[in-house]
């Protein structure tokens, strides 16, 4: 099936791709949902998950939240199907590094009180980065990128950088992604792209956990196996729209891929981006609700 773009690319049906596995990997935005919220009529693609058997995750880059609540963002939505077991989010990640590499004193972060969550569940005292005093700058055992939201820019990465001059410590970015879809056209600068730029700026190597990182796939995949100890990475299709990451990483980690067209690689370009990144998914379907 042709999409009609100006760079024809060939498109599948999702439903006749995903009827071949087990289980399902979901990116979130651009796939699931968009600057709207949810896709109208992506209840009836989880029916037929439902009803074909087919298992289900949300693998998300966002740390904004705790599972629990963007858990209750789908259900409020309608999609009740999605509870806190079925999201898997980078900030799970950063909060078992927390817990086992920082034992006591305070972590600074950039983001919303309520992307703390993932620190304040290891029993870690948090700071805001525009909060913190940088007189007090030695009580800082760790900085965590959380969110782009919460934080004044300015003011918060001039924060980060000096509290990096001056302290050695671990930076965890919670969240890779360099941007997120607000529009259907457009897009916003994500938390991973200030951390880059951080990055760059003080001269240090920042942690990072999420897609691509094959990290992020072994620890969803040992999620899921807690229930189903029979599932294998033939069994999975990581479904995302995004080459960079959902893509990228799934392909790394030995997972059918498919790249769904209604978030980041859009049907006009996506056949250009593939050739130009060189990343190729197994399958290209216009959404996930067909």
């Amino acid at each position: 099936m042709s999409s009609g773009y100006p760079t024809a690319i060939a498109t599948q049906s999702f439903r006749s791709v995903v009827s071949k596995y087990r289980t399902v990997f979901f990116d979130a935005y651009g796939v699931l949902k968009n600057h709207r919220g949810l896709l109208a009529g992506v209840e009836d693609t989880f029916s037929f998950l439902r009803d074909e058997n087919i298992d289900f995750y949300i693998l998300t880059n966002d740390a904004s939240r705790s599972p629990q609540e963007l858990a209750a963002t789908y259900v409020d939505a309608g999609l009740s199907q999605v509870h806190e077991k079925k999201i898997i989010s980078s900030g799970m990640l950063a909060r078992e590094f927390l817990s086992n590499k920082v034992k006591s004193g305070l972590v600074a972060y950039v983001g919303t009180p309520v992307s703390a969550h993932y620190v304040e569940t290891t029993g870690l005292q948090t700071v805001s980065i525009q909060d913190l005093d940088l007189e007090e700058a030695d009580q800082v055992q760790a900085l965590v990128f959380l969110d782009d939201e919460g934080f004044d820019w300015d003011r918060g990465l001039n924060q980060v950088v000096n509290l990096l001059r001056m302290r050695n410590i671990p930076v965890v970015v919670a969240n890779t992604d360099s941007t997120y879809p607000v529009s259907a056209n457009d897009v916003s600068i994500a938390i991973g792209a200030l951390a880059e730029m951080a990055e760059r700026i003080v001269g240090k190597h920042f942690i990072r956990f999420g897609k691509p990182d094959a990290q992020m796939f072994s620890f969803a995949l040992d999620h899921i196996r807690c229930r189903d100890q029979e599932v294998s990475k033939s069994d999975i299709l990581m479904v995302g729209d995004t080459l960079e990451t959902d893509i990228m990483g799934g392909n790394h980690f030995g997972v059918d891929t498919a790249l769904v067209l209604t978030g980041n690689t859009p049907g006009r370009t996506a056949k250009l981006m593939m050739e130009a990144t060189g990343i190729t998914p197994d399958f290209v379907c216009e959404s996930v609700l067909d």
